[in-house]
């Protein structure tokens, strides 16, 4: 076969799977292709470039190849620009350090066929945040982790043996904490108040929705559901807000997009870069899917992927300040007419 038409296959293909997850359907064979965006965009422009040393463009098919491959290319790049150092922050650096009103978490999936309990530990020993979120913790997490306790008073604690347990560590008090499952009674989430050194009250929403993958969700209704039923929440809530935990969709996606913007919720990768957290051991399959979101009140002191300890995911570590007027400094991402129906079509869909 002459390599001018393997690569015209093969972009012809890649084109495909870009075009794919524009189509807003719930099922997994549409919304997997979002994941791999970074990728696409490589593998694009590797073949444009290789298009225009192989192949003779001579032919009517050539140029619509070539204009097809290069439109793909260009709109990759538009998709990930915003996760790029080249756009522009929509959460703030802090100009200076508030101890008092600061707040620095980890939440960490730590895959719950991993045993590095000790590992982590070491981690947690080492970066010392003031709340802990871990994820996918059966009860040999649980017992693992323990010690936490000497130093973490605050706590809860949902060990499970179904890939969704959660343990929440907290130095700072918890008040009126409550787990909840939403969308699934297996499926918990975490809403807690939190009372910064200043006494300042935030709220803090954990959460770990189901992927749509085979084998587990072939739909993507139930994340999503789940993800804007928080947002709506996040919306009419009065106090600063954030939003933690794997929510096993990445940063990039349109439902991602849409619970910014129905919450108001602000994405510090935005202007930073992608954060990629998993798979932490296929470096050429790596995706956004840990995230923090929160609400203009807050301003950013630090953000950055952890190392791991033999986990599917990094650890992602971020340091978030309450400030007065940071409200006023920073722009609430808004929903139009459009997203309000879309998240009200995806909220009352029923399960499948």
């Amino acid at each position: 076969m002459p390599v001018s038409l393997a690569l015209e296959i093969s972009g012809w293909a890649l084109i495909l799977f870009t075009l794919i997850p524009l189509i807003k359907n719930d099922y997994w064979t549409f919304r997997v292709f979002e994941y791999p965006r970074l990728q696409k965009l490589a593998l694009s422009v590797f073949i444009l470039i290789a298009y225009l040393v192989f192949a003779q463009i001579e032919t009517e098919r050539n140029w619509i190849f070539l204009i097809g491959i290069t439109c793909n290319s260009l709109f990759l790049i538009y998709k990930v620009f915003p996760f790029t150092f080249f756009a522009k922050k929509v959460l703030l650096n802090a100009d200076r350090i508030d101890p008092e009103n600061g707040i620095t978490i980890i939440s960490s999936n730590v895959f719950q066929d991993n045993t590095n309990t000790m590992g982590c530990m070491e981690l947690l020993s080492r970066h010392n945040p003031d709340v802990i979120l871990l994820l996918e913790t059966d009860n040999f997490w649980y017992e693992g982790t323990k010690e936490l306790s000497n130093n973490y008073p605050y706590q809860v604690l949902v060990p499970l043996e179904n890939t969704y347990g959660m343990l929440l560590y907290s130095k700072l008090e918890l008040v009126n904490a409550e787990v909840r499952y939403l969308v699934d009674e297996e499926i918990p989430s975490i809403k807690t108040k939190v009372t910064l050194k200043s006494g300042k009250i935030i709220q803090l929403f954990c959460v770990h929705p189901t992927p749509p993958v085979p084998g587990e969700n072939t739909h993507s209704t139930e994340r999503d559901k789940e993800l804007l039923l928080i947002a709506k929440e996040v919306k009419e809530c009065e106090i600063p807000t954030i939003v933690v935990g794997d929510l096993n969709d990445v940063a990039w996606s349109y439902t991602t997009e849409l619970f910014s913007k129905i919450s108001g919720l602000l994405d510090p990768r935005i202007g930073r870069g992608f954060y990629n957290t998993f798979h932490a051991k296929t470096p050429l399959l790596r995706f956004p899917l840990d995230h923090v979101f929160c609400s203009t009140d807050f301003k950013l002191n630090g953000m950055k992927r952890l190392e791991n300890f033999n986990s599917d995911h990094f650890p992602i570590l971020i340091s978030l300040q309450y400030e007065s007027t940071a409200d006023l400094e920073q722009e609430e991402p808004e929903a139009d007419q459009e997203d309000q129906e879309l998240a009200a079509e995806k909220i009352n869909k029923p399960i499948q």
